[in-house]
């Protein structure tokens, strides 16, 4: 069996905050006692990454994503439980660790904002020790895949968003790291931007086999790149597992989107029993319909009303998200029905 690169086990991050009266008073008392608060921002988290595996890390905001990922990178220390990357300890930071991963963060630089990019790709060359054959050969490849030869001797500053987020991630992959955490690689980004940069990552991927772990609030990007998704809430893990068996949870039901050619009446009886969303003018709805009554369903709203369109997909993965955010216990309803 092959060793994974990434195990963690009953990892846990606790942050301690100090709660103060108001007043002077409480001023004054918080010199001599203070009431610590505290909050596990991850609490006994565990799995294990494959070499080759890319994995989507989901949850609301405050859920913990961003502590697992500085901890994966040696930024924070745990506050308990054991974590290995690469068979390292990723806080004592040593040398060889961080030749060997790279994080890319969303909504950080690590390019040097007056300076073109080159030249800060020419000091993390010197930084990881990347020798001049493959410093040129990795620059000519990545380059051409992004479409950013042309960009490599403007001044940050000058460039768009999504040419920096092309540049930031060419800085990052330069010494050929052997895992990269992606965190929120697109965000802010168009839709043109994402595509490019979400195929940029999978022929990068390819052609390395790296392992990739990757949070994001675009579910386009867990869709289109991850194959195995964990869901954190809370600080605490609800979900590992197959991505397609994560769309499954709330039963076998199909998406549907109607449009129609005036407005229809949403409180009207036969609409409101199906509890769809509309639109705000009233003229497309979208509807969950079980998959044993899709075509009776469909062919009776067909006739009935002025229907110009209509698509069929499965449950967007951003509607499972949001159900489980509202209601967690379909998640535990779920696993336990697996383990009868």
């Amino acid at each position: 069996m092959t060793t994974p690169l990434i195990t963690a086990q009953g990892l846990t991050k606790q942050f301690v905050s100090y709660k103060k009266n108001p007043g002077v008073m409480g001023s004054f008392t918080s010199f001599f006692k203070r009431n610590p608060v505290i909050k596990d921002a991850v609490k006994d988290f565990s799995f294990s990454v494959a070499k080759g595996e890319i994995v989507g890390l989901l949850g609301p905001n405050g859920a913990g994503k961003t502590t697992l990922m500085k901890m994966f990178t040696g930024i924070i220390v745990p506050s308990d439980g054991e974590l290995k990357i690469l068979g390292s300890n990723p806080w004592e930071r040593d040398k060889n660790f961080r030749k060997r991963i790279a994080l890319v963060m969303g909504q950080k630089s690590q390019l040097w904002w007056d300076i073109p990019a080159m030249d800060s790709f020419l000091l993390l060359q010197k930084y990881y020790e990347v020798s001049d054959k493959n410093f040129e050969a990795r620059i000519e490849k990545m380059s051409e895949l992004l479409g950013v030869k042309d960009l490599l001797h403007i001044h940050v500053r000058k460039l768009s968003l999504g040419e920096r987020m092309k540049m930031e991630l060419m800085a990052s992959l330069l010494h050929n790291p052997e895992v990269i955490f992606l965190d929120e690689p697109t965000i802010g980004l168009d839709l043109v931007a994402q595509e490019n940069i979400r195929k940029f990552i999978l022929e990068y991927h390819r052609e390395n086999e790296c392992c990739i772990i990757i949070t994001s609030h675009y579910m386009q990007d867990v869709q289109a790149l991850c194959d195995r998704l964990v869901l954190i809430f809370d600080g605490k893990k609800g979900y590992d597992g197959p991505l397609s068996r994560f769309e499954d949870i709330l039963g076998n039901e199909k998406n549907v989107t109607f449009n129609f050619s005036s407005p229809q009446e949403p409180e009207s009886e036969f609409w409101h029993s199906l509890n769809g969303e509309w639109s705000k003018n009233n003229t497309q709805v979208d509807l969950r319909i079980p998959e044993e009554k899709l075509r009776e369903s469909s062919a009776h709203i067909i006739t009935t009303f002025p229907v110009e369109d209509f698509a069929t997909d499965k449950l967007p993965i951003e509607r499972v998200m949001k159900e489980l955010m509202n209601n967690p216990k379909l998640l535990r309803e779920q696993q336990s029905s697996e383990t009868l």
